[in-house]
């Protein structure tokens, strides 16, 4: 039997992180798998529920109560029915456990924390197609994330954004 895999999604709810995540159900879960949806909100500074999660994130979301309004509202996070959508698939359709976890603070450190809080296998991230220069003043999450993250990390490019 294969050993049951960690597979991390980064989500910002852009159409990148969304063909990120549709890559991940179609090409990297299998069966008995956990995909976990790591979402990363800025922080705020009067925010307590900031202070309260702010090393740690939230607790662990299933898929469940992620289908719920109030949790969506509590956390202020904006599921999409076509996120929803493909995160059921992958539930029942390969039989995956599927788990949000929400971070607060700067993505790209977040994101690395999160690989290493999960223990996470792999992890999947959508790519905004930045040019040079809009990295070099903006930075680049991604490129952060490839060279800190504590696992392998998958990017998948927009074929729109990059010209493909």
């Amino acid at each position: 039997m294969a050993k049951e895999r960690k597979i991390g999604v980064a989500v910002d709810f852009s159409r990148g992180s969304n063909l990120a995540l549709k890559w991940a159900i179609d090409n990297l879960i299998d069966k008995e798998d956990t995909l976990f949806f790591i979402h990363v909100k800025p922080s705020q500074v009067d925010e307590s529920r900031d202070l309260l999660w702010s090393a740690t994130g939230s607790p662990l979301i299933p898929l469940e109560e992620l289908r719920d309004p109030d949790v969506v509202q509590k956390y202020e996070i904006n599921l999409d029915a076509e996120l929803l959508g493909m995160l059921a698939t992958a539930s029942s359709q390969k039989k995956v456990k599927v788990i949000a976890k929400i971070y607060w603070g700067d993505a790209r450190d977040k994101i690395c924390d999160a690989v290493a809080e999960l223990n996470l296998d792999s992890l999947v991230m959508g790519s905004r197609g930045l040019g040079t220069i809009q990295r070099a003043f903006l930075g680049s999450v991604t490129n952060y994330v490839m060279v800190h993250a504590t696992c392998p990390v998958t990017i998948v490019k927009d074929p729109c954004s990059h010209g493909f």
